[in-house]
């Protein structure tokens, strides 16, 4: 679970920063010309690879939270059993979820060593407002390829991501069945402690 949630996150940092648009952006457009931004400021910055904590936090923070829809992923990882929680449950779930996946990114983020990403463009994006954009990480050292797909939806802020799939296994499906397990033994309440306590432990390294 670490190591696959590590490498959603290193891999979703190509999407932490974009420019402030004054039109609507396509999907596809958005990853590519973030993509380069991130790449340029890693590159440029060895504070991110030396393992800058409040630089890299101050990154995440700023940029990572207006991409994702923390809410619709904490629903999905929550499966059915996201109708068992009521409203106060549900937003420290989301809380503790965005938490998570954001130290976790943070402590991944140090792992970055030049790879180059190649976005697939959208054959035709019409009126649809759920798409997958797909790409692919180039890793260096005779390495294989990497598929990232980005399940995104458009909303009023703009096209959000609600899931990533790494080499075909889903963020969020690979959430839920450590969540049910933990729904199982201890509710709602206990996920939430669960999520908690690794938050706490997470918060230090």
């Amino acid at each position: 679970m670490k190591r696959f949630a590590g490498m959603i996150m290193l891999f979703a940092s190509f999407l932490l920063v974009s420019p402030t648009w004054s039109v609507e952006v396509a999907p596809d457009r958005l990853v590519e010309d973030t993509v380069h931004d991130v790449l340029a400021i890693i590159e440029q910055d060895n504070g991110y690879k030396d393992g800058d904590r409040e630089k890299i936090l101050d990154l995440v923070e700023n940029k990572i939270l207006p991409h994702f829809n923390f809410t619709r992923m904490t629903q999905l990882a929550m499966g059915r059993h996201w109708s068992d929680a009521n409203t106060e449950q549900r937003n420290v779930l989301v809380d503790e979820f965005r938490t998570l996946l954001v130290r976790t990114y943070s402590n991944a983020l140090t792992s970055y060593r030049d790879e180059r990403v190649e976005v697939h463009k959208l054959q035709e994006l019409g009126d649809r407002e759920d798409v997958t954009v797909r790409t692919m990480i180039i890793q260096g050292s005779g390495k294989q390829p990497v598929p990232i797909d980005y399940s995104m939806e458009k909303k009023l802020g703009g096209w959000k991501i609600y899931d990533v799939t790494v080499a075909g296994v889903s963020l969020v499906t690979n959430y839920r069945g450590s969540f049910n397990s933990q729904i199982r033994r201890g509710g709602v309440d206990g996920l939430i402690k669960t999520l908690s306590d690794k938050n706490k432990s997470l918060e230090g390294k």
